[in-house]
């Protein structure tokens, strides 16, 4: 799988885009605040919709502009897919897979898989367990439809009960309506907390040997999921919080409050571990990933390092770049001379400048 070619289109700071990508390595380079991140960020939305920084479209559209435009043409064994996005100030975006305008964005997931990885990343094991539910939503996201199916209804679930739960304090009759919420919570969260489990249990078994190698055999790291509530309690649970969920307004049990540890030994990495043990586990988690991508679908990943190589030492980064093995691979940087040293190949590299984009070689 890989990604042959972008265009954009009134993107922040880009008139006009226009460029074809190498199967290997393409490297951005240039200062900071020049649009290196901005098209990362572009071929992310047409992999998934959604921005990595978790921008608006309003956010993304170039200023003074109603509308942007992304096309991209993936390629997965030899057969060309064309995406267009077309990203709205003011309305929901529009998608077309080869011309066919698709009526939910779930179906663009899993056409091209992704993987990104940016400085942020690096906090994602020491931060709190959003970051971590994003993460793991994701990469079941690409990976499984039915998943997919399940968050989305339950999202829109938690959102309504959650609405419900305002609106009874003014008007106590709406109470009696929580048992039809409750019921499409339990159904769709129980299907979410069983994936997630089993998911926790695959990631683990990647993860250990990364991470082995990776902190010179001093540590084993093990993947404990940490849900909410079991399946078999998610009713009882769920009905035995009622009460503080009426006075909170907000629904307090279920997958949206789930969260995972990383445990070396004994140790909570996330709270206890050093900032190195955080950083290690987390770039032992996103090398896992494209793994996990690669054994579940049978199809190499896109990976994407954001500016990501700057946050690591020399030993992490020989490591990192040392995995990325032959997928197609994008990687922004200030300058170049740091990290290659006549061990890694650039088959394409672009110089970025003020929202231009020069081929260098």
């Amino acid at each position: 799988m890989i990604i042959k070619s972008l265009e954009l289109t009134d993107y922040r700071n880009y008139d006009r885009l226009n460029i074809e990508f190498d199967k290997g390595t393409n490297i951005f380079y240039g200062d900071n605040a020049q649009g290196k991140t901005n098209i990362l960020e572009a071929l992310y939305i047409a992999a998934t919709t959604k921005s990595h920084k978790g921008s608006r479209d309003s956010e993304i559209v170039k200023f003074g502009k109603e509308e942007s435009h992304i096309r991209t043409i993936v390629e997965n064994d030899g057969i060309p897919t064309r995406v267009d996005m077309h990203l709205r100030s003011s309305k929901s975006k529009g998608i077309a897979i080869d011309g066919n305008r698709i009526k939910k964005a779930a179906d663009l997931m899993g056409i091209c898989k992704v993987v990104f990885f940016s400085p942020e990343d690096l906090n994602i094991v020491k931060n709190g367990p959003t970051y971590r539910r994003r993460f793991i939503d994701m990469e079941l996201c690409q990976l499984d439809q039915f998943y997919l199916y399940n968050l989305n209804n339950y999202n829109k679930v938690l959102n309504r009960r959650n609405q419900v739960l305002k609106d009874i304090y003014f008007d106590r009759s709406l109470e009696e309506s929580l048992n039809i919420w409750d019921d499409q919570l339990i159904s769709y969260g129980t299907k979410i907390v069983e994936r997630r489990d089993k998911f926790a249990s695959e990631l683990e078994e990647e993860i250990k040997e990364v991470h082995y190698k990776l902190s010179g055999g001093r540590e084993n790291i093990s993947i404990i999921y940490e849900p909410s509530t079991t399946v078999d309690d998610f009713e009882k649970n769920l009905k035995a919080s009622r009460a503080r969920d009426l006075k909170s307004k907000m629904t307090s049990i279920g997958p949206h409050r789930d969260d995972f540890a990383f445990m070396a030994g004994d140790i909570d990495i996330r709270k206890f571990g050093s900032q190195g043990q955080q950083r290690t586990a987390a770039l032992s988690l996103k090398l896992s990933e494209i793994d996990m991508m690669k054994k579940i679908s049978g199809e190499s990943p896109v990976l994407m390092l954001d500016d990501v190589l700057s946050e690591l030492d020399r030993k992490r980064q020989g490591f990192l770049l040392d995995s990325i093995g032959d997928i197609q691979t994008f990687i922004t940087c200030t300058g170049i001379d740091d990290f290659v040293n006549d061990r890694f190949v650039m088959n394409r590299v672009f110089y970025v400048e003020n929202g231009n984009v020069r081929q260098m070689s």
